[in-house]
């Protein structure tokens, strides 16, 4: 949920004409918009279209969450920033947008970056600037939170510090952190075999960068171009996420096209990263560019494009915008592995609840419960007599709906969107393996779900598109089970 403009500002920019005419583009289309079909937990755009989250971050002790912005159309087009800042990742408001393509070295973009709270009052913005023949350059900008002046020095990191061997125009995203009074960045780059890689640079003074390295590299088994990368400590282990494009599956738990992979390994936060293992982040069809922020008490959240480019040319009609963010999650490591939360915030919005202790099925037996547009629900499962198969259907209407279904036998879980009323051929089913159900919570927004199974150990998130009207949900089973629901309503003012 967003409500509109707010300003801080006390600093006096200059900012250009392209600048100028998207802010006033905003404003004007704020005077008049309906907001009715938004969704209500998951962060928008103001107008147009949005991709990556960008500049995820604290400042002043409020989180900032910048994103890829073309707000004249809700297509890809010139990227702008777009602006948004929150005190508990529900509730958003919106801010005029951040920086626009007004310059030689980034008049085809600005593309992904991130943000830095700086010693002396200022928020850091880094990014990548898109020269008219498409090479890719880091650039930074200056500002107080509303507004942003770029540094005249810019790029700081220009065509000729790109490491010999590595594509000029495939050299983006930089997400910097500060570490042993001194500023790192990480950014994603292709190398000689044209596959992804990780890059890291180091600076005393956010102008004169040196590369250190390369952190990680696919070696052209995870997919080619590794883009929006972040590198953090979590739990005593070293963690790269990355977002891999072109993959090719090694394995069932891989699919084609564009992914998201989490690397878990050991070092010292800087360029001494050893991989111990590599895995999916998300299994859904609609989850791609996270990017993570430390919190004022410790924790680490994440936020990603609830969309992928295999899927972005749905839902554009009739409306005047395009794209929404994921909820962000809490991440831990438990036993080596990255499990993800919907934020503890999120409880402060609940309002009724649904309850239903020891429900017992069996063979084929079937329960149905009005739960409402957005909610989030949980059931605790327990298998009896050999389950075999548990499935849930969600969002029932008529012939719509979309299933979620565990086989005991082939352990694993698929869901299917077929059925769902989207009107265009995007993929439709996604499986994972999972050994055993325990627990599965679902946080339904009016037109997504996301799906954290046994405490978050697998997440998957989509896109839905259901028809309007009193929707259900009901669960069906092949053998026996014992499962406790407990869901509760949210509404966000």
């Amino acid at each position: 949920m967003l409500s509109g403009y707010q300003s801080n500002s006390r600093m006096a920019f200059m900012n250009s004409e392209k600048l100028e005419q998207a802010r006033k583009y905003e404003t004007e289309y704020l005077k008049n918009a309906d907001e009715s079909d938004r969704p209500m937990l998951h962060a928008t755009g103001t107008v147009g279209w949005i991709n990556d989250p960008n500049g995820f971050s604290m400042y002043r002790g409020e989180y900032h969450l910048f994103y890829q912005y073309h707000p004249y159309t809700t297509f890809w087009g010139p990227m702008h920033w777009g602006h948004i800042k929150t005190k508990d990742f529900i509730k958003w408001d919106r801010l005029p947008v951040a920086i626009a393509p007004d310059t030689d070295y980034d008049e085809k973009g600005c593309f992904s970056g991130s943000a830095l709270e700086l010693e002396d009052g200022r928020q850091l913005l880094m990014y990548t600037g898109v020269h008219f023949d498409e090479h890719q350059q880091q650039c930074i900008a200056f500002g107080d939170g509303v507004n942003y002046e770029k540094y005249k020095g810019n790029p700081v990191i220009p065509t000729d510090a790109i490491p010999e061997g590595h594509h000029l125009i495939d050299f983006r995203d930089p997400k910097i952190y500060q570490k042993d009074n001194r500023f790192y960045m990480v950014a994603g780059s292709r190398t000689e075999d044209g596959s992804g890689s990780i890059v890291l640079y180091e600076s005393e003074n956010l102008k004169n960068w040196n590369y250190l390295g390369i952190l990680d590299r696919s070696d052209n088994l995870l997919g080619k171009m590794w883009e929006c990368p972040d590198y953090f400590e979590l739990d005593g282990k070293q963690v790269i996420i990355t977002s891999p494009q072109d993959m090719i599956p090694l394995d069932a738990k891989w699919h084609s096209g564009n992914q998201t992979l989490v690397l878990i390994g050991t070092g010292d936060g800087k360029a001494n990263f050893r991989r111990q293992s590599a895995e999916p982040i998300d299994f859904g069809m609609d989850f791609y560019a996270p990017q993570t922020l430390l919190t004022k008490d410790g924790r680490r959240i994440m936020i990603a494009w609830m969309q992928s480019w295999d899927t972005c040319n749905v839902g554009h009609e009739n409306r005047d915008w395009f794209g929404q963010m994921s909820l962000p999650r809490e991440l831990s490591i438990v036993n080596g592995k990255l499990y993800q939360s919907p934020v503890r915030e999120l409880e402060q919005y609940y309002t009724d609840s649904v309850e239903k202790s020891a429900l017992y099925l069996e063979n084929e037996k079937s329960e149905s419960f009005d739960l409402g547009l957005v909610y989030d629900m949980t059931l605790n499962i327990r298998p009896k007599k050999e389950m075999l198969r548990f499935a849930l259907h969600i969002g029932e209407q008529g012939p719509y709906k979309t299933t979620l279904t565990y086989d005991a036998i082939t352990q694993s879980i698929t869901v299917d969107r077929s059925l769902n009323a989207i009107r265009r051929e995007i993929p439709t089913h996604r499986s994972f393996g999972v050994e055993s159900l325990n627990k599965l919570r679902i946080i339904k927004d009016i037109n997504s779900m996301e799906l954290f199974v046994n405490d978050g150990a697998q997440t998957c998130s989509m896109m839905l598109a259901e028809p309007d009207g009193k929707l259900t949900v009901s669960m069906e089973v092949v053998g026996a089970v014992e499962c406790d629901l407990i869901s509760h309503n949210i509404q966000v003012n």
